[in-house]
């Protein structure tokens, strides 16, 4: 089973899906973490399973629940690697923020954790952008996020601060894409951006072939001080 609790939408009308991991005593603060398109697979669980470890209460949500629940997807198969893009193409991403923002008011006002952090990765790199601009969360990463280049136009909105990671080789995000995410965001105080040179796409997913160790221990350190620094 992927998935553990059960947090109530924004009008209270349903129940969105997620995996929650708890640290020992109270939490530090909280971090979200955003999957990718693949569910809230064992990648993802482990990822939470990690930021418990450091003492934050870490919640996945099932991102594509109203779709099918549930789903757990291998990337290096291409058969489900396929299935993945289908659920993101038909994904509601403005629902999906404010599904964001039930988990946070579920964090801040159920669980008693006020400050929060959010992490994604590629589909949830972008959430972590739009999450910057449309939420009141404390700080937020993404990795690989694919089309924050055609929502450059909601940056003045990012109060708080923002990390986004870039691998130069990214195949769902072209060279013009990364120069446009530079010049629209360099300038931004709140926005710092780390370019990976010569990696692809997913490189710091916890398990396939895509990792790659290095640059994904890198990156994971770089995101584990900026929350430290700006969550707790």
């Amino acid at each position: 089973m992927s998935t553990n609790t059960q947090i109530p939408t924004l009008d209270g009308s349903d129940k969105l899906p997620a995996y929650v991991a708890r640290p020992d005593g109270t939490p530090r603060g909280a971090i979200i973490v955003i999957q990718e398109v693949f569910g809230v697979e064992k990648g993802i669980r482990k990822k939470c399973d990690d930021w418990a470890a450091k003492g934050y209460l870490a919640v996945a949500p099932d991102v594509f629940w109203r779709q099918k629940p549930g789903v757990e997807l291998d990337a290096d198969v291409p058969e489900q690697f396929q299935q993945a893009i289908e659920l993101m193409m038909n994904h509601d991403m403005d629902l999906g923020i404010q599904d964001v923002e039930a988990v946070i008011h579920w964090i801040r006002r159920d669980q008693g954790v006020p400050k929060v952090g959010l992490v994604g990765f590629c589909m949830g790199g972008k959430v972590a952008y739009m999450a910057a601009a449309r939420t009141d969360v404390d700080a937020s990463v993404g990795y690989y996020g694919v089309g924050i280049d055609q929502m450059l136009n909601e940056s003045h909105a990012i109060a708080n601060p923002l990390m986004l990671h870039v691998p130069t080789a990214d195949g769902f995000v072209p060279p013009e894409a990364q120069k446009a995410m530079h010049e629209g965001l360099d300038g931004n105080p709140h926005v710092t951006i780390h370019d990976y040179e010569g990696l692809d796409h997913g490189f710091a997913a916890e398990v396939g072939a895509r990792r790659d160790e290095q640059a994904a221990q890198l990156a994971d350190k770089r995101t584990a001080d900026f929350f430290a620094q700006n969550v707790g």
